[in-house]
C-alpha cells in the first residue's frame, strides 16, 4: 500500500547550485539522497520506506552577477592569513530556492487519518534538522500525508496545491533519440555532441538560396532550436563507476576506511521544466534511484536505459 508525502514550499537558503559542468539549479541526485535520508528516518521511526520523489520549483534566486554577458558567483571574502595574504578557498556557486517535494510512501500507515497526521507532525520536526542540497531549511509551509489520487478529479485537486510552480521531468529518452538521428548523418557523432545540442546556445548563418557568398558580405544569423521543444536543461543525474572496487582501506585519504571504494564520475542527461498543468499522471514526474554493478543513477518514467546515454 502507498501514499504520499507532500511537503509543500519548502524555503531553503545557501543551497547548492552547482552540479559537476551544469550549474543553476541542484542536481536531482540532491533531492533523492534527501529522500534517502528520510526514509532511513522513517524505516527506523514507522517502519516506512520513502521510493520515488518530485520535485516542483516555485521560485530560485542565484547568488550570481554578471557584467552584461558572463556570469560570476558572489563568493565570501575570508579573513586574511597569518602573513595577511588572501587564504585560499573553494569557489562554491549558492542559490536560495522555494521547493515543494511530492515523495511515494511505501508502507502501511497506522490508525487511517489518525496516524497520517502523526506522521505529518513527525516530519515537521524531523525535516528541518536535514539539509537539502547543502543548504539549510529555514521555513516549510505545509506538511501533509496522503492517500494516492486514483481518479482525475483527485489528481487536479493535489496538482493545484502545489500550483505556481514548474515539475522537472526526465527526458533522457530524447537524448538517445537524438545521438540516434544524429548518426545518420555523421557516423562519427558522439553523446556529447547530441547532449549540447540541448544545452548550448547556438547560431547559424542563413545560407543564401541564389548566388555565391563572398568575403565581407554581411551574413544573416538566426539561433538554432533544441532538437525538441519545452523548457530542456541539462541534468547531474548519478554517478557512473571509471574503476575497480577497491577493498576497504586501500585507498589513501579515503573518508570512510571500513567500506570498499571506487573513483567515479558523472553521468549527465537532460530534463524539462514543465507546468503543472500539463502533467497527466504521477508517474511521469516521479524520480527513482536505478542502480547497477558500476553505478548509480536517478530516473524518470521512460528513461533507457543509464548505459544507452552515459556520457
Amino acid at each position: 500500500m502507498s501514499s504520499l508525502i507532500l511537503l509543500r514550499r519548502l524555503r531553503v537558503e545557501n543551497a547548492n547550485a552547482i552540479a559537476g559542468v551544469t550549474w543553476g539549479f541542484p542536481a536531482i541526485t540532491h533531492f533523492l539522497g534527501f529522500t534517502h535520508a528520510l526514509s532511513r528516518k522513517l524505516t527506523q521511526s514507522h517502519g516506512l520506506r520513502l521510493d520515488g520523489c518530485a520535485v516542483v520549483c516555485h521560485q530560485y534566486q542565484i547568488h550570481a552577477h554578471s557584467s552584461g554577458r558572463d556570469y560570476q558567483f558572489a563568493l565570501t571574502r575570508n579573513p586574511l592569513t597569518r602573513e595577511g595574504k588572501t587564504a585560499s578557498f573553494n569557489e562554491e556557486g549558492r542559490m536560495h530556492m522555494t521547493v515543494s517535494l511530492l515523495i511515494e510512501c511505501q508502507g502501511e500507515i497506522a490508525n487511517g487519518e489518525y496516524g497520517q497526521r502523526d506522521l505529518a507532525d513527525h516530519l515537521r520536526q524531523l525535516c528541518p534538522t536535514l539539509r537539502l542540497a547543502g543548504g539549510i531549511i529555514v521555513d516549510i509551509q505545509d506538511i501533509s500525508v496522503l492517500d494516492m489520487p486514483t481518479t482525475k478529479n483527485e489528481l487536479c485537486r493535489l496538482q493545484w496545491r502545489m500550483m505556481p510552480g514548474f515539475v522537472l521531468r526526465d527526458r533522457s529518452a530524447w537524448l538517445t533519440q537524438h545521438h540516434q538521428a544524429l548518426l545518420e548523418y555523421d557516423p562519427q557523432a558522439t553523446l556529447l555532441d547530441a547532449w549540447l545540442d540541448f544545452s548550448a546556445l547556438k547560431m547559424q548563418a542563413e545560407t543564401p538560396e541564389e548566388g555565391e557568398i563572398h568575403e565581407g558580405e554581411p551574413a544573416n544569423w538566426h539561433r538554432v532550436p533544441k532538437p525538441q521543444p519545452g523548457y530542456l536543461v541539462p541534468l547531474m543525474t548519478g554517478y557512473q563507476r571509471i574503476s575497480e572496487l577497491y577493498p576497504p582501506g586501500a585507498v589513501a585519504n579515503a573518508r570512510d576506511e571500513q567500506t570498499p571504494f571506487a573513483f567515479t564520475e558523472a553521468v549527465y542527461g537532460v530534463g524539462e521544466w514543465c507546468g503543472l498543468h500539463r502533467v497527466q499522471s504521477l508517474e511521469e514526474i516521479f524520480w527513482r534511484y536505478r542502480t547497477t554493478e558500476t553505478g548509480y543513477y536517478c530516473q524518470g518514467a521512460g528513461a533507457p536505459l543509464a548505459t544507452e546515454y552515459h556520457l
